[in-house]
């Protein structure tokens, strides 16, 4: 179990992430902050393994927060949790583990907290270097506004001409970037192409059904189809791999 910081000027706010974090099995101590220089205090006299941080917070902001932390002899790992979506290259310039925007969806928030658990592992002695382990961060236009969004949330990628749709299960996002391209560039990173039109990430796979006429495979909400072209290489990797797929 991990000790937690929660950092939010709203009480309203600090009191909703308190109540999802103390669901998840994985979450000891919660702390409470409503102000930067509070969580200084806290920081500075109890063990915190991760810090959930508002980013716009009068005084001290979460950014500020996490420049502080950097020169913390035990630093906790942090995730931002914000409305902001234009913060998100600061956010992963500061070595952040997670971006998470409000309102929070549970099952985004354990997914978070899965991903502090990996850097607290990856921090221990004798374990990966983490700073080779930080994720491919990509950018993408949205409504006009650019974000950076991490690779490993994309489910699958659809060809549309020559761009490419990123689909994760908030959005979907389109770049301008040729299907060919990513498959050769995403190759070692688990993405796999399963018809002309799709590109997969076999860790998103729920399901797989390639013995029925029509060959498919569901990623999320999303069932997709599988070319027999392409059926041999996909048992392949399925082979290789060890993702949640099953027949």
């Amino acid at each position: 179990m991990i000790s937690v910081l929660i950092a939010d000027d709203e009480q309203p706010a600090v009191d909703e992430l308190a109540f999802l974090l103390g669901q998840d099995p994985r979450i000891g101590t919660i702390h409470r902050a409503t102000s930067g220089s509070e969580a200084i205090r806290i920081l500075t006299r109890e063990p915190v393994d991760a810090a959930f941080l508002d980013i716009h917070m009068p005084g001290l902001s979460g950014f500020d927060l996490a420049r502080a932390l950097q020169r913390f002899e035990h630093r906790p790992a942090f995730v931002f949790v914000t409305a902001d979506e234009e913060g998100a290259l600061e956010a992963f310039d500061l070595a952040a583990v997670d971006y998470l925007l409000k309102p929070v969806r549970t099952e985004r928030l354990q997914r978070s907290v899965t991903r502090v658990c990996e850097a607290i592992r990856q921090a221990q002695p004798g374990a990966t270097d983490a700073a080779t382990s930080r994720p491919e961060m990509i950018a993408v236009t949205l409504g006009g506004t650019t974000r950076m969004i991490r690779r490993d949330d994309v489910r699958y990628v659809q060809a549309q001409g020559d761009y490419a749709r990123l689909h994760t299960d908030e959005a979907s996002y389109l770049v301008r970037v040729p299907m060919s391209d990513l498959e050769r560039q995403w190759a070692d990173a688990g993405f796999v192409r399963v018809h002309r039109s799709y590109l997969v990430a076999l860790p998103h796979v729920t399901r797989v059904r390639l013995g029925a006429d029509r060959p498919t495979l569901v990623v999320g909400q999303a069932e997709l189809p599988v070319s027999r072209r392409l059926l041999p290489a996909l048992r392949d990797r399925l082979e290789q791999a060890t993702p949640r797929a099953r027949s």
